[in-house]
Order: C-alpha cells, then sequence, then structure tokens
C-alpha cells in the first residue's frame, strides 16, 4: 500500500494547506475529521493534528482519545492540536495576555531535535492563537520559543511526538518546509515517492481494473477537471470513454470549436453538442443570478441526458470532482457521506442510475495540472483561468440575449489576448469581463451615443477563498479600452473594478 500521513481536523482555516506542503514533499496525505478517524494501517507513518477555531479551554471544544495514538505513532500537534496534546498531559492551556497573530522570531531552537534541526535562531514563523501553553508536564520539553511564547513548541520525552504553537505550513513561516520535511521524511520515514508520475501510472492501472472494458460517458466543459479526468480515463479504457462536450452558448468567443480541436487531437472520442439556442430560449427574460444558475444548471442536464441516452449500454459516469470538493463535503462536526451537487455534471437524475468513477478525487487543483501537463494537455487548457460553470451567463448582469453574448465574447477575446499578449496572463490569477445592465451616452465622431457599458475585473489569489484586485499597467488598461470601444459594437464606455474579496466577490453574480 501506498505510504502516507493522515492529517486529523479539528476545523482549521490551514488544514488543506497543511496537506498541499506534506504533498509537495512528494509524501501523499489524507484529510480526515477528528471525530472520523479511520484505520490505522501500517501504510500510514505518522499523523498531524490541526488547528482549530476552538479554545482546548471551551466546553464543546473538539476532543479525541490520544491514548489511542501516542507512543504508537509520530504525532505533530499543530496550534490547537498541541495544546489539546499538553491538556490531555496534566499541561496549563490558558487565554494569553500576550496574543500572538501573525509573525514572530524563534529566538530558541533545540538544533538536536529531530523535529527542529537546521532551523535557525531567529527564523520567522506565523502565529494565529490566543491560547498559549504555559506550563508543560514534566516528560515535556521546549524545543522552540519566541519573545513571548516560551513553549512555541516541544517534544515528548521518549517518544516521537511533538508540538509546535505556531503554523509551518504558511508562507510566512521562512523554515516550515524544514520542520515538515524533518517530521515526514526524518521522524516518520516517507521515502517521498509520490510523483505525477507514480500517481499516473497507479491510477491508469486501478481504473482498468475498477472499469474494465465497461462503457464510461464524462461532460467534458473545456476546464482543467474534466479534461484530465476524461485523458486519465482515456489512458485507462480508449474508446470506452464517451465524452460529451455541450455549447451552452455561453462560452468563451471560439472556444467550443478550439478545444473541441483539441481534444480530438489528443484521441479523445468526444462528441460536440450545439444547443446554444437552447439555452438561450430557456434563460429569456430572467435576470435573477440564482435563477440563472439553476436554468442553466438544469438545461445542461436534459442535453447531457439525452445524448448520454444515445449510447448504448453506459455503466459509469465520469467526474472531474478534485479533492477540495470530497473534503468540503464531510463536516468536522460529525461524519457525512453526501457529495456536494455542484460537480462538473452538475448533479445528474437519479433514474440514470450509473456508477461514478473520479479518478481526481485524491488531487489538489494546482496537482491536478501537473498531472494535466504529464498527459500532454495544451497550455491554453492546464493554464487557463478558472471559468464559472454557468460561464457568461453570470457575467451578463440581467436578462441574456444573443445579442449581449455577441458583445461580451468579443470584449473578453479583447481582454484576454491582450492580457496574453502583454504576458500579463499568469501573471493573474483570474480576469473577466462583465456586460453591465447600464448604458451611457458617448460620442463617436460627431455624433452621441448611447451604449452599453463594460466592466473588466482581474483578481490576484492563491486559491479563491480570499482576493485582491490586480494592479494592472495604466498603459495596458488604456489601450484595451480604446481597442474594445473603438472594435465592439454596441459599447462606449470600459471601467476597471478595484473591489477586493471581500468584501466584494470575484465574480458579479
Amino acid at each position: 500500500m501506498q505510504e502516507s500521513i493522515l492529517i486529523l481536523d479539528f476545523g482549521s482555516q490551514y488544514t488543506q494547506l497543511i496537506a498541499r506542503r506534506v504533498r509537495e514533499l512528494n509524501v501523499y496525505c489524507e484529510i480526515h475529521p477528528y471525530n472520523h478517524i479511520p484505520e490505522i494501517t501500517p501504510n500510514i507513518k505518522g499523523i498531524i493534528l490541526s488547528g482549530s477555531p476552538f479554545s482546548v479551554r471551551d466546553a464543546d471544544a473538539p476532543n479525541i482519545d490520544l491514548s489511542l495514538l501516542r507512543g504508537k505513532i509520530p504525532l505533530l500537534g499543530v496550534c490547537f492540536g498541541a495544546q489539546l496534546m499538553a491538556q490531555h498531559n496534566g499541561g496549563n492551556v490558558e487565554a494569553s495576555n500576550t496574543r500572538e497573530y501573525g509573525r514572530a522570531k524563534l529566538n530558541f531552537v533545540d538544533q538536536n531535535c529531530p523535529l527542529t534541526q537546521k532551523m535557525s535562531i531567529g527564523s520567522q514563523v506565523w502565529m494565529s492563537h490566543g491560547d498559549t501553553i504555559l506550563n508543560l508536564p514534566a516528560d515535556f520539553e521546549v524545543i522552540a520559543s519566541t519573545q513571548d511564547v516560551k513553549v512555541g513548541g516541544y517534544h515528548i520525552k521518549g517518544e516521537k511526538t511533538y508540538g509546535i504553537q505556531f503554523h509551518p505550513e504558511v508562507y510566512h513561516s521562512t523554515e516550515g518546509m524544514l520542520l515538515l520535511k524533518n517530521f515526514v521524511v526524518n521522524i516518520c520515514g516517507c521515502a517521498q515517492r509520490w510523483t505525477p508520475d507514480s500517481f499516473i501510472e497507479t491510477q491508469i492501472k486501478s481504473l482498468k481494473q475498477k472499469l474494465g472494458n465497461e462503457k464510461v460517458v464524462l461532460g467534458l466543459s473545456g476546464g482543467v477537471d474534466s479534461s484530465v479526468a476524461a485523458m486519465l480515463l482515456h489512458r485507462a479504457i480508449g474508446k470506452n470513454l464517451y465524452c460529451i462536450f455541450v455549447d451552452n452558448g455561453l462560452l468563451r468567443k471560439n472556444e467550443f470549436e478550439k478545444v473541441i480541436h483539441s481534444y480530438n487531437d489528443l484521441g479523445l472520442n468526444v462528441k460536440g453538442v450545439d444547443a446554444r439556442d437552447r439555452f438561450i430560449h430557456a434563460l429569456k427574460g430572467e435576470t435573477d443570478p440564482e435563477k440563472k444558475r439553476k436554468i442553466i444548471g438544469n438545461t445542461f442536464i436534459e442535453v447531457f441526458d439525452e445524448e448520454a441516452h444515445l449510447i448504448q449500454d453506459v455503466s459509469w459516469l465520469g467526474q472531474g470532482t478534485i479533492y477540495p470538493d470530497v473534503i468540503e463535503s464531510i463536516s468536522v462536526n460529525g461524519p457525512s457521506a453526501t457529495i456536494k451537487s455542484h460537480h462538473n455534471v452538475g448533479g445528474l437524475p437519479d433514474f440514470m442510475k450509473l456508477k461514478v468513477v473520479e479518478p481526481l478525487n485524491v488531487l489538489f487543483k494546482d496537482e491536478v495540472r501537473l498531472i494535466g501537463r504529464q498527459l500532454g494537455l495544451p497550455g491554453f487548457i492546464i493554464d487557463r483561468h478558472p471559468f464559472p460553470g454557468p460561464g457568461l451567463g453570470i457575467r451578463i448582469l440581467g436578462d441574456i440575449t444573443a445579442e449581449k453574448v455577441r458583445i461580451l465574447q468579443e470584449v473578453d477575446d479583447i481582454y484576454i489576448e491582450g492580457l496574453i499578449k502583454h504576458d500579463l496572463y499568469d501573471k493573474v490569477w483570474q480576469a473577466a469581463a462583465i456586460l453591465l445592465p447600464v448604458q451611457s451616452v458617448g460620442v463617436m465622431g460627431d455624433e452621441r451615443t448611447y451604449e452599453n457599458v463594460v466592466a473588466l475585473r482581474a483578481v490576484d489569489s492563491t486559491d479563491g477563498m480570499t482576493a485582491d484586485w490586480s494592479h494592472l499597467p495604466y498603459e495596458f488598461l488604456a489601450a484595451i479600452s480604446n481597442e474594445i470601444i473603438n472594435k465592439v459594437k454596441g459599447v462606449n464606455r470600459v471601467v476597471y473594478d478595484i473591489s477586493s474579496k471581500p468584501p466584494a466577490t470575484i465574480e458579479w453574480e
């Protein structure tokens, strides 16, 4: 079995980041709720206890029986996890008079301790806690301190058990990866063999065994997740994979033709379905954002279902579900088998009765991109910005018409191609053009105009949870604005959105 690290989640905002950092060390890991601990099999080499928004002093704080784990397997408690282990063993955890949030410096490091070896005095760490460990049990020894927190880290004598009150997984902890490597590689003994190549090889073998000669149908979106899922399934079962790519009329300019061509070049068995008129008709007159989303989703299901029924003897539904979808569907407040309903195909009708295969459901987004590159997918698919499932349908504020889609496609094309041409596309997380339900007075030549306003949006982010507006060069914005107004009939004003998330969202609807 594949060696792995188990992360027990107590609800911290940083839990997924811990997992991503461990995987950057080429070691597989999984996140499980603290109250849904899987069987500790020999392939699990170590356990990390996450932080939490709770205080260990709260009556309803998360809790586990640590005696089941301590001394049996290497343990690392991070922040709440460290405080929990200290309190369980008679230590004193109290609300701190000098709360530490943000950057701090280590003024003591035990460089003989396996966890903190090679770390530097003065190393910057990231603190995020209101409680602190004031007194340690007798068999605990301090291995790291800051000016305000004596017990920055500890080791339990005679065990491979450690606790730290800072977050090594965040970028601001400058030697955080060194600490994690010390734990994962040196203390737990992981061999660092989990690579894109090894994942592809293992997953294709697993898919062949699981699917045999049975047929799989998959809804392609042109995005990263569904495309990589399709390529893995294609490598495993070839022509037994049937892909359906629906043109809902709300894609970017020429995207349907471009993506279909790329899929065919890759050898995928893809059927393109032109359903543009059907979607535009279904959306006629609707202005409410949530209702528009539901109309687009339901219409997709209808089209996909009709096309899937034309394929004989299909047994499986392929989906591009990725690991964050799986994690977020399980609450740390109680085990749940609920899977989110907004996967790539939007939740199919029960009567289809298909088994589900999700070849990417253990991968984070950045890992999906690495796998896609190894599989030979083109850059314009792998490196594309996030694009919403409802497409331009939620970037046209108000009702949707074919003419409004045409206008926004032209504007979006000029904007995105301009970002690429000026070497800015890969420097922003996501860029979008939005057609506003506003008309403004303008002057073109000797005539007054009364035409549409478009807003341009570009944001910087790492995960989409928070985002700051991108400070694109004024010269670029001026050139793009000029080109849009001159070339797109129906637009006479361009504005740039300088709101961050929060309080604004990335999309406007």
